[in-house]
């Protein structure tokens, strides 16, 4: 059985706020973009994200703790029905049907499961078997609605606020800071009407690529071309970087697919205080060095590089 506590390193009784610290720490030693090609990071990467959309979940961990991870979702652990009685339990005031706890049901309670992504509440299964009829029955939610934004590379890394109409009405959607291309949201009773109440709004984001930089994790990648003169003397070159120009120094005997590092000017990945990235901690923005060769040498250039070449340079 899955034991997604184990998975991310916390205690069942971890707070939520433990359980995200421990998947951000995962997140960020196996995240693919880190690990191209490690297939034992990637599986690690896969098992975190899945174990803490779980144990984030208030509703989905009660889940959990009561069925295993087959119960997340599912009709019963296996996703094979009530499992029969055992051992001549029967109903003794909470258990029953393998073991499970139905107190839950008590003055018309339930818990909804998912079946082959078809929803059903064992509330209604049992009123059918014990002719407890439609009363006091949870009542199904509103079909979810997804709506695709389009972000710009900036928008992305830093997080921006996009109003979004659905329904008739106008929403403002904060992006958070770093999110992935593909990635959804969730807000929650701003989907379509239902007897059980409304379903929630998934507002999936697609980035647009940025001719310039690359996000790597919490690091921003560009690369650099440098000419030789300043590979070998160093010198100092203003850049146009996300958070506006800097000056980058190049030291001396540079090389070619050297990797310079401008700390504090990645992608923010905790914030602290403030909104989009104004607060907190950030990654680095990582420089690759291309040192370009000239194709042709004039004279006096051909021979400066002998004088260079007779001093074993």
């Amino acid at each position: 059985m899955k034991d997604y506590y184990k998975t991310l390193g916390v205690e069942k009784n971890a707070s939520q706020d433990d359980i995200k610290r421990a998947f951000r720490k995962l997140a960020h030693e196996h995240h693919p973009d880190k690990n191209k090609n490690d297939p034992v990071s990637s599986q690690k990467f896969k098992e975190a994200s899945e174990a803490y959309s779980v144990l984030s979940d208030e509703g989905k961990r009660k889940q959990y703790d009561m069925f295993g991870a087959n119960g997340v979702g599912a009709g019963a652990p296996g996703g094979s029905g009530f499992g029969g009685f055992h051992g001549g339990q029967g109903f003794n005031g909470s258990q029953g049907f393998g073991g499970f706890d139905f107190s839950g049901f008590q003055n018309g309670g339930g818990f909804n499961f998912s079946q082959g992504g078809v929803e059903f509440d064992l509330g209604d299964i049992f009123g059918e078997f014990f002719g407890g009829g439609g009363r006091g029955r949870r009542q199904r939610k509103g079909k979810n609605i997804t709506v695709d934004i389009e972000l710009s590379f900036k928008e992305a890394i830093f997080g921006v606020e996009k109003e979004i109409s659905i329904n008739k009405e106008k929403l403002a959607v904060k992006i958070p800071a770093g999110i992935e291309n593909g990635q959804g949201l969730r807000v929650s009773g701003k989907g379509e009407e239902g007897a059980g109440g409304r379903g929630d709004l998934i507002v999936r984001a697609w980035v647009k690529d940025h001719p310039v930089f690359r996000k790597e994790g919490i690091n921003l990648v560009m690369e650099l071309s440098i000419k030789l003169t300043m590979a070998l003397l160093g010198g100092v070159i203003t850049l146009d970087t996300l958070d506006g120009q800097i000056d980058l120094k190049v030291q001396a005997g540079t090389s070619h697919g050297e990797i310079l590092r401008v700390k504090g000017k990645g992608v923010p990945y905790e914030q602290t205080g403030g909104i989009f990235g104004t607060g907190g901690r950030r990654g680095d923005l990582l420089i690759v060095t291309h040192v370009t060769m000239p194709k042709k040498l004039s004279k006096e250039a051909q021979r400066l590089i002998d004088g260079l070449k007779s001093e074993g340079l």
